[in-house]
């Protein structure tokens, strides 16, 4: 009996945490960590856009990065004045580890100098993407 109670507990747990895994999950959101953090052009290799720039850290078998990929550019041609970027992140290692990125997808939404004001882990929502960037310009 107490074999069953153990394993119901595992799979309540396992449960709870694949909620908040997938709630957190490409949530367009502030960290602290990210505050004061200035990209230049020369640094991302492209240029910042006119009221903000979209950076996305991709690699290469990464599926939900190709989805991320069309939904970034559907925006950056939806608003005027942003911009994509997308960066190989296991080519900029450097720029990776300074960032604290720790999984791609990626987001870093700049504004219009370079600050990182908004960041998403995951695949982020368009809405969420759109409403971020009122905050950046």
């Amino acid at each position: 009996m107490s074999g069953l109670m153990v394993c119901v507990a595992v799979l309540v747990m396992a449960s709870a945490y694949g909620v908040v895994h997938r709630w957190r999950s490409g949530r367009v959101r502030v960290r602290g960590r990210d505050e004061g953090q200035r990209l230049g052009a020369d640094r991302l290799g492209g240029e910042l856009g006119e009221r903000a720039t979209l950076v996305q850290f991709s690699s290469a078998f990464c599926a939900p990065c190709r989805a991320t990929r069309r939904i970034l550019g559907e925006v950056a041609d939806l608003v005027p004045g942003v911009t994509h970027i997308e960066i190989d992140a296991e080519a900029r290692l450097d720029l990776v580890r300074e960032l604290a990125v720790l999984k791609t997808p990626t987001v870093l939404v700049l504004d219009v100098d370079g600050h990182v004001v908004r960041r998403a882990g995951g695949q982020p929502r368009k809405a969420d993407v759109i409403a971020a960037l009122g905050e950046a310009v």
